[in-house]
């Protein structure tokens, strides 16, 4: 019985680490959910013309926000994400071609953001 209760406990901790999502880095440009769907078309010259001023009107701002990585995938932030990225874009003085860094973990298809920075 012992050693079947530690069999089990095994299998469960190695499916748990087996679905953990680890830390990850991903560089590209901000933008909000609202305008990605239409500029990620015309590729990454129009996602980089993107202006920090449409990112932050309501609309765009209330969307969400995301990376669009140099491969062309738009991957959105959690809503913690999403709240670093307002700050940043109001925090800053860049007209467009929001590059940032990302950090954090990726899981259910968004970022769980940890830390971000516009460069």
């Amino acid at each position: 019985m012992r050693a079947l209760v530690k069999v089990a406990g095994m299998v469960i901790m190695a499916a748990a680490l087996s679905t953990a999502a680890s830390a990850a880095q991903w560089k590209g440009v901000l933008i909000d959910k609202h305008c990605e769907a239409g500029l990620a078309k015309s590729g990454m010259k129009a996602v980089q013309a993107h202006s920090r001023s449409c990112a932050l009107m309501p609309g765009c701002a209330k969307s969400g926000y995301g990376v669009y990585t140099s491969s062309g995938k738009f991957i959105p932030f959690d809503a913690a994400g999403n709240q670093k990225a307002l700050a940043a874009l109001k925090a800053s003085t860049k007209k467009d071609n929001l590059q940032v860094v990302v950090n954090g973990t990726q899981r259910k298809g968004a970022i769980h953001v940890s830390s971000l920075k516009l460069m």
